[in-house]
């Protein structure tokens, strides 16, 4: 299967370049020092219609389709994977589920502004006891007049500290195990709701994570996105439309590693020559080469079967997890063809191995997209 892109995707991959390159680029290794926040790169975004992109026009986005999103986040992820992460989350797992499920009220008043690039959302189902296991939600939501009082902690929120809006899935019936789960969107300095501090991360570090907390915090009943009791479903929906958006985060590091790789290799001299003249290392770049060009295929396919509203979610799977292995991987290899530069900070192929290990961690462990694909494989055999 080929893939000719159109026109207005081309467009699309190329003003992701030119921002990323001109933008993002010049401040990255600093922010990345100094675990800072992208907050005036994310706002520019906003204001490109990068912040929402799949979003119809009527509530403020760009109208785009997956493909267009997949080969952005592969542009932007390219050169800060931590500005793409803050994206992705917008993008996949906050306005995804609010135009799919949000009521009238809620794409008015929360779905405009995020699509818009006005505001920024998290999204928080991860707790200290229920990881890769959802299901096993301790933050309580009971019911209380027209408010949910809303009890408990969550983990590893990913704009955590500079979301203004955050989807927090609680449990409302505990009876009912995942039928009980129910998805509350919930404002920043809502009375109860606080942020813990920034956690210090091995990579993506100009991003925040941070755990949340919420003590007696009440939410109104209209803020319930769906329905009481579907929040499980909603968060397993949203999580198979962001693994497209983390894949294409690993897609743009394993990028950006081979570039690397390729460019280093024919300036470096050993022995008289470009080391990009030893078949060990032509052997290292023809396989990432090779995996970065199947990673592509992957991702889109799952977003073009996304966009025709096929079912997509054993692809999505798949491209997550080859992807952020090959993302891994081709840092890696990068480092070794750098050598000892490429241990060093002045070469940016190790914040590459550093940003690329998550990706084979958060919305979905390697172990749990094995689980994904095998159960569908075996389903589809039956």
């Amino acid at each position: 299967m080929t893939f000719d892109l159109t026109e207005d995707q081309l467009m699309i991959q190329q003003a992701a370049k030119e921002f990323a390159e001109s933008e993002i680029a010049p401040t990255a290794v600093e922010r990345d020092k100094k675990s800072e926040f992208p907050a005036e790169i994310i706002k520019k975004l906003g204001e490109l219609g990068f912040m929402g992109m799949m979003v119809s026009p009527e509530y403020g986005g760009a109208g785009l389709d997956t493909v267009s999103y997949a080969l952005a986040m592969k542009e932007i992820s390219k050169v800060d994977a931590s500005v793409g992460v803050i994206m992705s989350v917008n993008n996949s797992l906050v306005c995804y589920g609010l135009e799919k499920y949000g009521s009238d009220f809620i794409k008015e008043k929360y779905l405009k502004p995020l699509a818009a690039g006005e505001k920024l959302g998290a999204f928080a189902l991860s707790e200290p006891e229920a990881g890769s296991d959802a299901t096993q939600q301790r933050t309580t939501a009971e019911k209380s007049g027209d408010c949910y009082i809303l009890n408990g902690m969550k983990n590893w929120i990913t704009n955590g500290q500079s979301a203004d809006y955050f989807l927090v899935m609680a449990a409302t019936d505990k009876s009912k195990g995942h039928k009980g789960i129910t998805t509350f969107l919930v404002e920043k300095g809502t009375p109860g709701f606080e942020h813990g501090l920034k956690e210090d991360k091995l990579g993506i570090k100009s991003s925040d994570t941070c755990s949340l907390s919420f003590t007696n915090c009440s939410v109104p009943k209209e803020n319930i996105v769906w329905e009481e009791g579907k929040g499980f479903n909603f968060a397993m929906d949203t999580l198979n439309g962001g693994r497209i958006g983390i894949a294409s985060q690993a897609w743009g590091i394993a990028a950006a590693s081979l570039e690397a790789s390729i460019n280093y290799s024919k300036q470096r001299k050993a022995f008289g020559n470009p080391i990009a003249d030893l078949q060990a290392i032509q052997f290292k770049i023809a396989d990432m080469a090779t995996n970065v060009e199947a990673t592509s295929l992957l991702i889109l396919q799952a977003a073009a079967l996304k966009d025709a509203h096929k079912k997509f979610f054993k692809e999505a799977a798949m491209a997550k997890l080859f992807a952020s292995k090959t993302a891994v991987e081709c840092a890696l290899e990068a480092i070794q063809i750098h050598g000892g530069y490429g241990y060093v900070r002045e070469y940016l192929v190790e914040r590459y191995l550093r940003d690329s290990k998550i990706t084979e961690i958060y919305e979905g462990t390697t172990e749990i997209q094995k689980i994904v694909i095998s159960r569908a494989m075996l389903q589809d055999n039956k």
